[in-house]
């Protein structure tokens, strides 16, 4: 990813399902303009999802997700399905693609279940117009939306027919909230400095900041504000040299401890992996989730869940790091399991409790369909960031910004 694209975390996910050969490759060039999508007469061209990221006019940068059918068949084509309904939690708006001659089947009205069991936002597509010039679509179009009490839109993808009202009708259904949670907008002013402490070591990658680093002095940028970074050794030295006191610093998690020491008291500090808890999941949850640290008992299982795969230094924070602070921290025997990429687990009622990275690859609604189904199962759910201010007892100080998140941990410990 470079400086200038958006990257896929913070993009509109918009997904197409629908029966193989209904037409959902076409829908994709159509509404690009362009021949992002194979397309076959032979069924089950599309096999595994397929993620395109791109700048779409008018709705903005996002994501086109591409799914195999829904009426796939035999053992690998219900491998195919699961894999097509696992999309569903990345998922920010859902357009059922529906031939217009065939009509809505059982498997459209089951996939529709699944959409309205996550609440998603859906639009039924009434593709192939083009084959229905003799017939009253609109009438259809009329009934289906009285019937399945949401939008349909009827189009022709292979003649372009009916694909700016598609467009207009995605813009209109796209969640409110898809674009409220900045970074730290809200925390800054126009005029203000942040320092951003990024550590440049051996886990870090070559040549660049991680996202989250890009990210953040983007958002400060975007604020009107100042964005100064350097390391932690150098901190001390950057804030002495500062005409004004910064408004906020914001450092990795893994220098905590010397970036709380070397940061004056009437200074905020916080960490990125805290500005991420709140912009991608649900911060409170996770405050709450730092404390049920100190209810594990011997044998329990933590699960340490990352968003994207990388390659582990030898003292990885995930699969070591963390495991031995938890330890260290309960003084217990600990069952540590891990999965990354976008894989969970199908059995989150097991753990005592699951420990997130800071999820800067994935998107908003994936991460709290991890946090709802934590919480749902009565699992409490941190992100690396916070259980680590927790374990070092500087989690009071690097909430301050943060006020009812600060407040519910003061109300815990009571």
């Amino acid at each position: 990813m470079s400086l200038n694209e958006a990257p896929r975390s913070v993009r509109v996910h918009l997904a197409l399902f629908g029966k193989r050969n209904t037409g959902k490759s076409s829908v994709i060039n159509a509404i690009t303009g362009q021949e992002t999508a194979i397309v076959s007469e032979v069924k089950g061209t599309t096999t595994d999802p397929v993620f395109k990221s791109m700048e779409l006019l008018p709705i903005g940068p996002c994501v086109i997700i591409d799914t195999a059918g829904i009426d796939d068949v035999g053992a690998l084509g219900q491998l195919r399905i699961n894999k097509t309904l696992e999309v569903l939690d990345k998922t920010d708006v859902a357009l059922l693609i529906v031939d217009i001659k065939a009509g809505i089947s059982d498997d459209d009205r089951f996939v529709m279940t699944k959409f309205k069991e996550k609440k998603k936002p859906i639009i039924v597509v009434l593709n192939k117009l083009d084959t229905f010039e003799n017939e009253d679509h609109e009438k259809i179009v009329t009934s289906l939306q009285e019937e399945l009490n949401t939008l349909v839109v009827a189009i022709s993808a292979l003649k372009g027919r009916g694909i700016k009202e598609l467009k207009d009708a995605i813009i209109s259904v796209i969640p409110e909230d898809q674009d409220k949670f900045k970074i730290l907008g809200d925390l800054i002013n126009p005029g203000d400095f942040v320092v951003l402490v990024t550590p440049i070591d051996k886990a870090a990658p070559k040549g660049r900041l991680i996202l989250p680093q890009q990210q953040t002095i983007r958002d400060v940028l975007e604020s009107d504000a100042m964005a100064i970074v350097t390391k932690e050794y150098e901190l001390r030295e950057t804030l002495s040299n500062l005409v004004k006191k910064p408004k906020l610093v914001i450092t990795d998690s893994q220098v905590f401890l010397k970036v709380a020491a070397d940061t004056p008291k009437d200074i905020l500090m916080t960490s990125f992996s805290i500005l991420f808890a709140r912009q991608k999941g649900d911060l409170t949850e996770f405050v709450k989730g730092a404390k049920a640290i100190e209810t594990l008992k011997d044998g329990d299982k933590v699960l340490i869940a990352e968003g994207c795969t990388h390659h582990r230094q030898s003292d990885d924070i995930g699969s070591v790091k963390i495991p031995r602070w938890i330890r260290q921290r309960t003084g217990k025997q600990i069952e540590f399991e891990f999965s990354a990429g976008s894989s969970f687990t199908d059995d989150v009622k097991k753990y005592a409790l699951i420990v997130h990275c800071g999820a800067c690859m994935m998107n908003r609604t994936g991460m709290l369909n991890k946090v709802k189904s934590a919480k749902c199962h009565h699992v409490p759910i941190v992100n690396y960031g916070i259980l680590i201010a927790y374990v070092q007892g500087l989690l009071p100080r690097a909430l301050e910004p943060f006020p009812l998140a600060k407040m519910t941990l003061e109300e815990d410990l009571l």
